[in-house]
């Protein structure tokens, strides 16, 4: 067994057989495997716009912005890596684009001590914590970089590049999600 026939075979176990085929049938122009393929995977991006956006419409729209631009660009998928891992890269990306389009990124970044969502105060639950609930209320800027980092796992300097902003201004945005979700969860 050469050194490099682990890594032959770890490429075969990125997608099954299934998910493979279902893959070329769409990069083949296949609706049918379209409709399949948007069906298994419409959970997932939704989750990660809504994380994003932290708004449930804006959340719609660009699950459905992503789902488009898969359609358009299906063939740019190159099997390097899961198909998940791509779809929620690409996913990150056309959301951020998104959002910039849809809110006017430089008023909102200007704005952004302002938005009333940001001073109002969630009551600490006496159960378990809905931090979802707490993710959605932070800033824009602050949720974003929030949740690229600390759930999605993006290194600040990705984040940056990712949201044209300065690798600091990134690390400064997600210490103010953290002290302000501390303070909403009456940890500070």
């Amino acid at each position: 067994m050469t050194e490099y026939s682990n890594v032959v075979a770890a490429k075969h176990k990125f997608a099954t057989d299934e998910e493979r085929q279902l893959l070329l049938a769409v990069k083949n122009g296949n609706r049918q495997a379209y409709h399949q393929l948007y069906h298994q995977y419409i959970g997932q991006v939704y989750a990660l716009c809504y994380r994003l956006t932290g708004d449930k419409a804006l959340a719609e729209d660009a699950s459905q912005e992503v789902f488009i631009q898969l359609w358009r660009k299906i063939g740019d998928y190159s099997e390097q890596s899961k198909f998940s891992t791509w779809l929620h890269t690409v996913t990150s990306h056309i959301t951020i684009s998104y959002i910039r389009k849809q809110r006017g990124w430089v008023q909102r970044m200007f704005n952004i001590e302002d938005s009333s969502v940001a001073n109002d105060v969630a009551e600490p639950s006496a159960g378990e914590v809905d931090i979802e609930k707490y993710v959605t209320r932070l800033p824009e800027r602050a949720r974003i970089v929030f949740v690229l980092h600390a759930i999605e796992g993006y290194r600040h300097e990705e984040i940056a590049q990712m949201t044209n902003m300065a690798v600091g201004t990134s690390k400064a945005q997600f210490h103010r999600a953290k002290q302000l979700l501390e303070e909403w969860m009456g940890y500070a």
